[in-house]
C-alpha cells in the first residue's frame, strides 16, 4: 500500500490498496483509473467504484468528484506509469516476450523450465518461484503485469517468460515495458474477429518487436512466411531459427517417438544433438526457439542442451493419458494450422485410429471453421464434431460450418461430455483419441454465461471407469 502523496505532487492524503480499472473489481481503498478501450470508457463506471469504496480516481475529465482525484491527459499511459511506481518495479527482470498464432504456452513456459530463475505469465496463468494464480487474459493489463513483475522482483527471480497476445499488444497491455528478448513463433490466421484482416493482425504482433531494446535480440522463424516483414520492423538483433539453409540455428533433422522427439541441429556450423520429451515437429520449432532465447541471453549451447532436461509437460498442450489399450491426448488445438500439426505428429505415431474430438468457438471468426473441418476430417479416422464455447451460435450451425459432407467419417454429438464419452466407448486398441480445443479450461461459454466444465476432469472421471 502506498500514499496517493507518494505518488503524486498534491495535498490529498489517502492509503491506496491496490489498482483497478474495473468498476466491478474495485474494494475499499483501491485506486480507479479510467482508462479508455475501443468500446468502453472508464469515465462512465466513476460512480459505481466511488459506491464501492474507491479512495481516489485518476481521470482524463471532470472537477467535481466525492474523493480525492487526479487529472491527466492519458490515462491509460499513466495507467502504465503509476502502476510501476506503485507496485515498485525495479527493472532487475531480463524480460522475454513470446509472440505468433500457435505455440506461445508452450515455448514461453519451455523458456521458463529452462532458465529455472524465470517467471511465467500466460494462457495458464502466473507462475512465480513460489507465487502462483490464474489470470483472465493470455496478457494481462499492465497493472496486472506491472504487480506480478514486481512479485518476481521479490522472489528473486532474474527473467521473465510473457506471451503476449495479438489483443494484449492492441490493448497496449505492455504499455511502458522494453523487452530484452523477442520471439516469434509462426503467424496465420487467428482473431480476425478482433482484427478484422490479416493484416491488422500482423501489425498487432509487430509492436512487440518495435519495443525490443536496441541491443536486445528478436528472435524470428525463419520458415515463417512473414519472417522478412518483421525482420525489417526490427531496430535491434535478429537471430532466426528454422529448416532454411541461412538460418542461425538450423533444424537439420527429427525423429518422432511414443514419448519423445530426438533433433539434430546446427549452430556455428557445429551439429548438435538433443531429446526431448516434447513431442511433434511443431514442438522442435518451439525447443529450437526456447535454446535460441538462452544463446540470446549468453549461454553457451552446451549448457542449453543441458538444461532441455529440466522441460516439464505444458499442461494442455499435448498431454497423454494412457488408458488401457488406448490412448488420449489433450490439446487446445483451435486453429486450423494447430490442429493440422498435432494431427500431423499423431499420424507420425500411430499404430491404430485417431479419433478427434473438436468443435469451434461461437461469436467468433466463421471464416476459419471450414478449414478446421477439412484438416480435422483428412488427418482422423473418425471426428466427433461437439459444442467449444458456443456463446449465442447454436451448436449444430457451427458444426455445418465445420463439417466436410464430401467425407463421411465424423458424427455429431453437441453434448462435449457426452462426445468424450462416446469415444471412450467405441476406442479400439491402439486408438488415440484427441481431445482438442479447450485444453484444460475450466468453463464453457454458454450465451453470457461461464458455466464450470473442464475436459480433464471428464477424462479423468472415464479413466477411473475404463
Amino acid at each position: 500500500m502506498k500514499n496517493i502523496n507518494e505518488l503524486y505532487d498534491c495535498n490529498y492524503d489517502c492509503l491506496i490498496k491496490d489498482i483497478k480499472t474495473n468498476s466491478k473489481e474495485i474494494e475499499p481503498g483501491d485506486m480507479f483509473v479510467c482508462v479508455k478501450g475501443v468500446k468502453v470508457d472508464r469515465h462512465e463506471y466513476i460512480n459505481d467504484a466511488i459506491k464501492r469504496g474507491c479512495s481516489c480516481l485518476i481521470v482524463e475529465k471532470g472537477d467535481n468528484y466525492d474523493v480525492p482525484f487526479i487529472k491527466v491527459k492519458d490515462a491509460n499511459n499513466e495507467l502504465a506509469v503509476i502502476s510501476k511506481k506503485f507496485y515498485g518495479y525495479n527493472d532487475s527482470l531480463k524480460m522475454i516476450g513470446i509472440t505468433g498464432t500457435d505455440g506461445k504456452t508452450t515455448t514461453s513456459l519451455t523458456i521458463r523450465d529452462m532458465l529455472v530463475d524465470c517467471g511465467y505469465i500466460g494462457t495458464n496463468g502466473v507462475k512465480g518461484n513460489v507465487f502462483e494464480l490464474g489470470t483472465n487474459n493470455t496478457t494481462p493489463d499492465i497493472n496486472l503485469l506491472y504487480k506480478y513483475l514486481s512479485i518476481f522482483e521479490d522472489e528473486g527471480l532474474k527473467y521473465a517468460s510473457i506471451e503476449t497476445s495479438s489483443e494484449g499488444l492492441l490493448h497496449n497491455r505492455v504499455n511502458g515495458i522494453s523487452f530484452d528478448i523477442g520471439v516469434l513463433t509462426n503467424i496465420s490466421e487467428d482473431h480476425l474477429n478482433v482484427h478484422k484482416t490479416l493484416s491488422n493482425y500482423i501489425d498487432s504482433k509487430l509492436k512487440l518487436f518495435k519495443i525490443i531494446k536496441e541491443d536486445g535480440y528478436a528472435i524470428l522463424n525463419k520458415d515463417d512466411r512473414f519472417f522478412d516483414k518483421f525482420k525489417e520492423n526490427c531496430k535491434c538483433n535478429v537471430f532466426s531459427y528454422g529448416k532454411d539453409n541461412k538460418s542461425d540455428l538450423r533444424i537439420v533433422n527429427f525423429i518422432e517417438k511414443d514419448n519423445s522427439t530426438e533433433i539434430s541441429f546446427s549452430y556455428k556450423d557445429v551439429l548438435y544433438e538433443v531429446e526431448s520429451s516434447l513431442r511433434g515437429e511443431y514442438n522442435v520449432y518451439n525447443l529450437m526457439a526456447a535454446i535460441s532465447v538462452l544463446i540470446c541471453l549468453g549461454f553457451s549451447i552446451e549448457d542449453a542442451i543441458e538444461r532441455v532436461k529440466y522441460i516439464k509437460q505444458a499442461e494442455g498442450r499435448c498431454e497423454v493419458f494412457n488408458v488401457n489399450n488406448f490412448k488420449v491426448v489433450l490439446d487446445y488445438a483451435h486453429t486450423e494450422n494447430g490442429l493440422r500439426s498435432i494431427l500431423s505428429y499423431l499420424n507420425n505415431i500411430k499404430k491404430n485410429r485417431v479419433i478427434t474430438i473438436t468443435g469451434s468457438a461461437g461469436g467468433r471468426e466463421k471464416e476459419k471453421r471450414h478449414g478446421m473441418g477439412k484438416v480435422v476430417q483428412e488427418l482422423s479416422d473418425l471426428v466427433i464434431y461437439t459444442m467449444d464455447d458456443p456463446r449465442y451460435e447454436k451448436v449444430i450451425d457451427i458444426i455445418n460450418d465445420m463439417k466436410q459432407d464430401d467425407k463421411d467419417n465424423y458424427i455429431i454429438i453437441e453434448n462435449r461430455e457426452e462426445a468424450i464419452t462416446k469415444a471412450f466407448e467405441i476406442a479400439e486398441e491402439n486408438d488415440i483419441i484427441l481431445v482438442a480445443g479447450k485444453g484444460r479450461d475450466t468453463y464453457m461459454a454458454i450465451e453470457d454465461r461461464k458455466e464450470k466444465y473442464c475436459d480433464l476432469d471428464v477424462i479423468n472421471k472415464l479413466i477411473e471407469k475404463y
